[in-house]
This record gives structure tokens, C-alpha cells and sequence, in this order.
């Protein structure tokens, strides 16, 4: 049954705190703020009193106001007024949802303050335009998040933040989790010491102290804790029952107005639940947290088209959707009186969603730390509201895990009007339109790589998953080929007779689109074989060309060697060498086995003739070695000019060849250096040959 909302629990008036003017006073009257929660009652006059502060607070206590109220004060003291270009006060959020909100929550306060004004610096957007804004307006107070924050610092020589009076880290802890760190500090790092830090977060850990210990001095820690109910039972017929208190000191980390509930289903049964729930609670505003985006694509259209919640406002939020969708959707939940929102993570943290009813857990977070930050999405501000977790019997562990974490949960018993026959429905859903058959297969792959990426896998065990009966449930037509689907067994998923290639989109836009590419793909397939085709029919008269001696073909001297194509020759050659190195290779085991002798080696491996000594019969280091090159007399003063040079090539060549057989100081290093020069000669020659063409053997 739905859970009503109370109204917030009265504190301290905010005109109680001394330190909040009459000025700010105002905006929190005009903005419905009366009274101050713990966490603001015990911050503000810290913050505002030149302390720096880490606050550990449940999740929907207040601790937004708790930094905007003291950085506007700060502000406001401030004797000299701020130029355009500087800033004086940075708060820094990890989403751009968030950063929004708290833009939204501090503007009215900004705007009290004279020739002051707030920008917002998130990503999704053009940093050109921001920065053409800043320029052009300033920015006394900077609201974002940290990757923007950077680039904007970097871009903007014209920020002057020398007289910056406070910083802000809010949820720091996701702010680490996310990866911002080398951000944050490039952040810090450009801004003075001498400032006021606000350091707030749900939840701390060890990365949380080392942001502490490194960017506030000597900081004052606010940790509210909140006392638990009275114990109940564990087990509770409706939806609604109290939780059970925590064990030790008396306190929980969730607000004690807060219901937490879990209920054990199969694998089959949780949609079927989940549509129980929403039509049991339609009047209810909700959300609904899955472990991937593809799961929240795949529900939300299942959730849409299903004849029972026919009329039911669904939205869906995560991460891969645009920012001007992200937004639109936002704004949009908020403003509705009841519906479901379906989302990740990315909603899980600040959002302050007005009049949230319901925070249902389909899928339990990855890190066991996000369970405390989504169903902080109700019961906000001494609000009433409710949780539910949905879990596999497999994961009951995780029961106990969050009772020692302070967090207490009590069982209840499955809803009542889960539709029968959900699997073969959502089947026929994917057995006519490909957009469900596509979306199934991706949420099936996310879920079970995201499942496999849990912190607590000791109790999200992938193997202890059916992942046949999973499939089965998503209404899949085939198991995906992936490792963990391979030992699944047969009895568990039965494919679908229908083939997924044949399935077409619903849409009709879309299916005309869809067979226009099928079409151009199998046009360029059959273009593409037939130039294939053509290809090797070239390759294989070339090659038969390159086969052929000069002289057997064709008439006279042009008949000799036909000159081909740089790529096949660069090949013929490419197997040429080859074919040599295995030949060397082969004589060079057996001289080291003792079969051959060095000289036999050398001779049969083409470093020497017969009759050369080693090293002077053919090259000299002065190029003076054998002078047989014209000895005949019939040469000419060409060819004696041809053998010059080569002698002077040759002798360079066994300069560098002696060398390097000295310096390695082996027999075989002098051998593989002659080679490799020698290879280095043959590629010349037959470059030489190749753009001779047939012209070069008519002359000869």
C-alpha cells in the first residue's frame, strides 16, 4: 500500500542561528525553509565561523542548505565588493544532475547579494559558451562539476580566484569513486590557502580522510547520527512494515522515518513483481533502480507496452542518454504527481526529487556503499517514505551485510497480481518487433558483465546465476555468444523457432531503413567479391609473367622480362629473400653442428668465390682490392667507371661489415654482417631492374 508523506520534523528556526543576516533570512522564509535540521543547525555556525568542516550526515538531511547558507554569508561580509572576473566561492558536485540542483537551490540566496551572480559549469554543453558567458557576466559563485570546473580554469586567464573565500566538495566520496581526483586537485590547487573548505558526504572512507587530511586544516568533524525505531517484526504481511533496528549503539545511517523492506523471488518472478508493484501503487510517485543502462531501456519499453500498466507514466534516466534528454526527463518526473522513473546510479546520489514515495531496488548496486545513497531519494528532510529491495534467494547474505552497516531491513512477502505467462509474452514482444529483440540481448549482456563486477562477490556470485532461466525471463530469442553462456544447460533455455535475422522493427520508418542498408550492404558485399575476383585473376597472370625467362616469349630483345607492378614485385622479392634465409639458415646449423667447415660455409652462402681469400680477395677498407673490373680491355671507360664505384660501395660496405664482426667478437656475427649487406646490394639491383622495364633488355 502506498506510504503518505509527513510533514518535515520542526528543528531550531534558522533565526535562532546568530549568524545567519536578516537578508538570507528572508530567502529561507520565501523558499518555505522555517526550521533547521542537525546537520544545519550544527554546520552553518561552523562554516560561517571561519572553521573548516567535514560532515558525515544521512543521506536527505539538509546538508545542501547546510553549505549554501554559510557561503552566502561569507559573501555578504565581504567589505571589498568582488570584481567581474572574480570568483569567491567554488562548489563542486560529481554529477550534472546534482550540480543543477544545488545551482537552483543557491541562485535565489546569489541573488540577494549585490552585483553578485551564480554559474553553472557542467558538461553536455558548449565550454565555448561558457566561457563567452563568464566573460561576459562573471561568476562570483561557480556551481559544477570537476571536469568543467578544470577546463573552464584553464581556458579563462581572466578568473581570478585570489580572493576566494569557500570551497565546497560535495559528496566527495563519489567524487573519488568517479575518478575526479587528479581534477581536484588541479582544482585546490589554484585556489588560495587561506580559504574556508566544506568537505560533505553520506558516506566516508578511506580516499574520503586523505582528500580531508590533504585539502582542509585542522577541520572540524560533524557526524549526525540517527536513532532507531523500535524494533519490529521480520516479517510483515504488507508492504509498509518498520525495519528492524541495528544491532550495537542504537543508531542507523538511514533516517528513522524511512521504511526498508526486501522481498526473495526468482529469476522469472521480478518483473512480474515489479508490474504487481506498480499497479498496486499507481498514485504513488517512484523510482526504480537497475544495474545498467540497457536493463533500464529494456524495462522501460517492456514496462510501456504491457497491457497492465496501461496509462502509467514511465520514464527512463541513465547515463548514455543526451543531456537535454537527461534534463527533459528530469524535470518532467519532478513535475508529475505520480509515476515511475526507471534508472542507474546516475540518480542515486543529491537529487532532491520532490514528493518520492517509493525507491525500489530491482537490481542491488554493484557497491554495497549506493544502496545508503538511492533509497535516500525519500524520506527526505523528516519526510516518511519506503524502500524496497527485490533479491534473488542467492543474495539474502546481503540482508545481514547491511544490518551490520547500520542499514536495518525487514522481510515482506510477495505482491499479490503478478501477470502469468510474462516470459512468453515478452518472447512474442521480441518474436515481431527487432527493437525488443535488441534491446533484450543488450540488457542480458550488460546485466552479466555488470553482475560480475560487484564489490561483495562472495555474495553476487555470476555462477551461482541460471543464466538459461535469465535469458529465458528477458524473453530472449537465442543465448548470446558470450563465455558465461557456454556450460549452460540445455533443459534451462530453449531457443526460439524464429529466426533473429528475419525479425523486423515495429516502427515502420525504421524496418524501411533497416532493409535500405541491407540492401547497400549486400550491393557492396557482391562489389567487393567481384573486384576480389579481378584481383586475383591480375595477380595470378602476373605471377605467371614473373615466372617466365627472358627470351622464351615474344620476338627480338623486348621479349624479355615483362616489367610488373611495384606490389607484386615488392612480394616475388619479399618470397625470394625468404626462400634464401631459410637456404642460409639451414647451412648455418649444420657449420655449427661441425658438418660443414667455415670455408665450405662461405662459399655455399655466396660470401666468397672458390678462390677468395677471406676478406681481401673481394673488398679492401681503401676500395683497393681485386681490379678486375675493365682487365679485358673491351669494357670501355663506362664500365670502368661502373666498377670503380661498386669497389667504392663494396669497400664501405666490408668497412661497416668488419666493423661490426669486431664488435660483436663472433665468427657467425661476421657472417650475418656480410649478409645482411649483400641482401642490401641484391634489393638495389633488382630495383634497378624493375624500372628498366623491357627497354633495359632491348639495349642489352
Amino acid at each position: 500500500m502506498a506510504t503518505g508523506q509527513a510533514p518535515p520534523v520542526v528543528g531550531q528556526p534558522f533565526s535562532a542561528l546568530k549568524c545567519i543576516s536578516k537578508a538570507t533570512l528572508a530567502v529561507l522564509e520565501a523558499q518555505g525553509f522555517t526550521s533547521a535540521t542537525p546537520v544545519q543547525e550544527t554546520t552553518i555556525p561552523l562554516l560561517c565561523g571561519n572553521k573548516d568542516v567535514a560532515v558525515d550526515a544521512a543521506t536527505g538531511s539538509g546538508k545542501t542548505l547546510a553549505f549554501v547558507v554559510p557561503v552566502v554569508e561569507k559573501l555578504r561580509r565581504i567589505g571589498d565588493p568582488l570584481k567581474r572576473h572574480q570568483v569567491g566561492a567554488v562548489i563542486v558536485s560529481p554529477t550534472r544532475e546534482l550540480a543543477r540542483q544545488i545551482h537552483s537551490v543557491a541562485a535565489p540566496f546569489v541573488a540577494s547579494l549585490p552585483g553578485m551572480s551564480c554559474l553553472l559549469l557542467v558538461g553536455g554543453t558548449d565550454p565555448a559558451a561558457d566561457v563567452a558567458q563568464f566573460r561576459q557576466t562573471g561568476g562570483h559563485v561557480l556551481v559544477g562539476t570537476p571536469g568543467r570546473l578544470d577546463d573552464m580554469m584553464k581556458r579563462c586567464p581572466e578568473m581570478d580566484a585570489r580572493r576566494l573565500e569557500v570551497l565546497v566538495l560535495d559528496e566527495a566520496d563519489r567524487l573519488l569513486d568517479m575518478g575526479f581526483k587528479a581534477q581536484l586537485d588541479a582544482i585546490m590547487a589554484r585556489l588560495p590557502k587561506q580559504r574556508r573548505t566544506g568537505l560533505f558526504s553520506a558516506t566516508q572512507t578511506e580516499a574520503v580522510e586523505a582528500l580531508t587530511r590533504a585539502g582542509l586544516r585542522n577541520p572540524v568533524r560533524v557526524a549526525v547520527a540517527v536513532s532507531a525505531a523500535a524494533p519490529a517484526p521480520k516479517k510483515g504481511k504488507n508492504a509498509g512494515a518498520a525495519g528492524e533496528a541495528a544491532p550495537g549503539d542504537g543508531s542507523q545511517v538511514t533516517p528513522v522515518t524511512l521504511q526498508l523492506q526486501y522481498l526473495v523471488c526468482d529469476l522469472e518472478e521480478k518483473m512480474g513483481q515489479l508490474i504487481a508493484f506498480m499497479s498496486a501503487h499507481r498514485e504513488a510517485k517512484a523510482i526504480v533502480y537497475f544495474l545498467t543502462c540497457a536493463c533500464v531501456e529494456h524495462a522501460a519499453l517492456a514496462l510501456r507496452r504491457h497491457p497492465a500498466l496501461r496509462g502509467a507514466h514511465v520514464s527512463a534516466l541513465h547515463g548514455r542518454l543526451k543531456q537535454a534528454q537527461r534534463e527533459a526527463t528530469l524535470s518532467a518526473f519532478a513535475a508529475q504527481p505520480a509515476g515511475v522513473l526507471l534508472c542507474t546510479d546516475l540518480a542515486a546520489r543529491g537529487l532532491d526529487i520532490p514528493d518520492v514515495g517509493w525507491v525500489v531496488q530491482y537490481d542491488p548496486p554493484q557497491d554495497p556503499a549506493a544502496f545508503v545513497h538511492r533509497v535516500g531519494r525519500t524520506a527526505r528532510m523528516g519526510r516518511s517514505g519506503a524502500a524496497l529491495a527485490l533479491l534473488l534467494p542467492s543474495e539474502t547474505a546481503y540482508v545481514e551485510l547491511l544490518r551490520l552497516r547500520r542499514v536495518p531491513l525487514a522481510e515482506t512477502e510477495k505482491l499479490p497480481g503478478a501477470p502469468p505467462d510474462l516470459s512468453a509474452w515478452l518472447r512474442r514482444e521480441a518474436e515481431t518487433d527487432r527493437e525488443a529483440m535488441e534491446k533484450a540481448t543488450r540488457a542480458f549482456v550488460s546485466f552479466v558483465r555488470g553482475y560480475k563486477e560487484h564489490h561483495l562477490k562472495y555474495i553476487f556470485r555470476v555462477q551461482d546465476l541460471s543464466l538459461g532461466r535469465l535469458a529465458a525471463s528477458m524473453g530472449l530469442l537465442r543465448l548470446p555468444r558470450m563465455q558465461e553462456t557456454k556450460k549452460t544447460p540445455p533443459g534451462d533455455f530453449e531457443p526460439s523457432p524464429v529466426d533473429p535475422e528475419s525479425v523486423p522493427f515495429r516502427d515502420r520508418t525504421r524496418e524501411k531503413q533497416r532493409r535500405r542498408q541491407l540492401k547497400q550492404r549486400a550491393e557492396a558485399e557482391a562489389a567487393s567479391g567481384a573486384a576480389d575476383a579481378a584481383a586475383a585473376k591480375r595477380d595470378k597472370a602476373a605471377a605467371a609473367a614473373a615466372r617466365k625467362r627472358p627470351g622464351e616469349g615474344g620476338a627480338g630483345g623486348a621479349g624479355g622480362e615483362e616489367k610488373l607492378p611495384a606490389a607484386k614485385r615488392r612480394q616475388l622479392q619479399q618470397r625470394d629473400e625468404l626462400e634464401e634465409l631459410t637456404r642460409d639458415y639451414a647451412l648455418l646449423k649444420k657449420l655449427k653442428k661441425g658438418k660443414i667447415s667455415e670455408r665450405a660455409f662461405e662459399v655455399a652462402a655466396g660470401f666468397s668465390s672458390g678462390d677468395e681469400s677471406e676478406f681481401g680477395g673481394e673488398e679492401g677498407p681503401s676500395g683497393s682490392g681485386d681490379e678486375r673490373g675493365g682487365g679485358d680491355g673491351g669494357g670501355g671507360a663506362a664500365g670502368a667507371e661502373g666498377d670503380a664505384g661498386k669497389r667504392r660501395r663494396e669497400g664501405a660496405a666490408a668497412v661497416a661489415a668488419t666493423a661490426a664482426a669486431a664488435a660483436e667478437g663472433s665468427r657467425v656475427s661476421q657472417l650475418l654482417a656480410k649478409k645482411a649487406k649483400r641482401q642490401k646490394k641484391k634489393q638495389k639491383k633488382r630495383r634497378a631492374v624493375g624500372g628498366g622495364g623491357g627497354a633495359a633488355g632491348a639495349a642489352g
